[in-house]
C-alpha cells in the first residue's frame, strides 16, 4: 500500500469514527430569530424538536433533551419520529415529561408508527427512497399519542386549531406524515382565521404537496422534521440528499416558501412568503448511526414583530 493510499485510509477511518462516535451525540441548539408578528405583540419562543428515533439505552440524548424545559419555552412543537424501538415509548415521554409544562403540538413521522430496517443507503439517492421495505415492525404510536395527549399537547396530525400562547392568538394547522402518504391537507385546507395574529403550519415530512398549499392559504411559518438535514453532508456544499422532494438548499435552517418555491431559487422570494424551518433533528437510525458536518440539534425559534 502506498503512502497515499493509506493517507486516504486512515483519513476515512478517522472520518467514520468521528461521525459514529462523536458528532452524532454533539447535540446542538440552535436559534432563529423569525420577524413575523404583528405589531404589538410580544416576542414567542418555539421550541422544536425532532426525530429522536429513540432506543431505550439512550441515556444522554434523554438528559439532553430534558434539559431543555429550561429555556421555558412558550410553545413546543415536536414533528415526529420519536421511536426507533418497539419499547421506547416510555423513554421518549420521560425525555420530553419536563416539556409538558409548556403548551404544546405534535404531529407523527413514519419512525412513530414503523420500526426501522436496514436500508441500503444508496438507495437514498433515487426516486425509491420513499418506498416502504418489506417486514416493517409496528410500533405502538397510539401508546405514545396518549403520552403526550397526557401531557397537555394537542394532536395536530390532519387538523386545523386555535390556541392562544403567551397571550398571543395562534391558529395552527397540521398533516399526518407524508412521507408514507398519510397526510389529508385538503380535509384542513381553509384561509387563515382573522382572529389569530399566525397561522403555523406543522408537518413531519416537508413534500412540496403540503408546503405549498399550506404557504398559499396563509401560514406564515412552516415547521418541519425528517431530512436529518441529509445527515451526512459535505463542508462548504450542504446535503447531499432530503429524503423527500424538498431541494437540498433547505434541507435544515430557516429559509422561505411559497407555492412553486421549489423549482425556483429563494432570492426569488415574494414579499409574503412564508418562513420555513426544517429541523436537522437529533437522532439517527439504528442501522445508519452516524452524523457528519450536520450535528443533532433541536431548535429555538424566537418570533418577534415585523420590521
Amino acid at each position: 500500500m502506498n503512502t497515499t493510499l493509506r493517507w486516504l485510509t486512515g483519513l476515512a477511518t478517522a472520518g467514520v469514527g468521528y461521525a459514529g462516535l462523536v458528532e452524532r451525540n454533539w447535540y446542538a441548539l440552535r436559534r432563529f430569530t423569525v420577524p413575523i408578528l404583528p405589531r404589538g405583540s410580544r416576542t414567542l419562543r418555539v421550541l422544536q424538536i425532532s426525530d429522536l428515533h429513540l432506543v431505550p439505552n439512550q441515556r444522554r440524548k434523554i438528559e439532553w433533551v430534558r434539559s431543555l424545559a429550561e429555556l421555558s419555552p412558550d410553545l413546543v412543537v415536536n414533528t415526529g419520529d420519536n421511536l426507533a424501538a418497539v419499547d421506547a415509548v416510555a423513554p421518549a415521554l420521560r425525555a420530553m415529561e419536563p416539556l409538558f409544562g409548556s403548551p404544546g403540538v405534535f404531529v407523527m413521522g413514519s419512525n412513530d408508527y414503523f420500526g426501522p430496517t436496514p436500508k441500503n443507503p444508496a438507495r437514498y439517492l433515487t426516486r425509491r427512497h420513499a418506498e416502504a421495505p418489506p417486514g416493517r415492525v409496528r410500533l405502538p404510536v397510539e401508546d405514545l399519542r396518549a403520552g403526550m395527549l397526557a401531557g397537555g399537547w394537542r394532536d395536530l396530525d390532519n387538523v386545523r386549531t386555535a390556541m392562544t400562547v403567551g397571550g398571543v392568538p395562534l391558529e395552527l394547522v397540521g398533516t399526518d406524515d407524508a412521507h408514507i402518504g398519510r397526510d389529508r391537507y385538503a380535509v384542513v385546507s381553509a384561509r387563515p382565521s382573522t382572529e389569530a395574529a399566525l397561522t403555523v403550519g406543522v408537518t413531519h415530512a416537508p413534500y412540496r404537496r403540503v408546503l405549498d398549499p399550506m404557504a398559499a392559504d396563509g401560514a406564515r411559518l412552516i415547521i418541519a422534521g425528517h431530512t436529518h438535514g441529509g445527515q451526512l453532508a459535505l463542508p462548504f456544499y450542504g446535503a447531499l440528499v432530503t429524503n423527500c422532494d424538498l431541494p437540498t438548499s433547505r434541507a435544515k435552517g430557516l429559509s422561505r416558501w411559497w407555492p412553486g418555491a421549489g423549482s425556483q431559487p429563494s432570492s426569488y422570494a415574494p414579499a409574503d412568503a412564508a418562513w420555513l424551518h426544517v429541523s436537522a433533528g437529533l437522532g439517527t437510525s439504528p442501522y445508519a448511526p452516524v452524523r457528519f458536518a450536520c450535528r443533532p440539534e433541536a431548535t429555538l425559534l424566537t418570533l418577534t414583530e415585523r420590521g
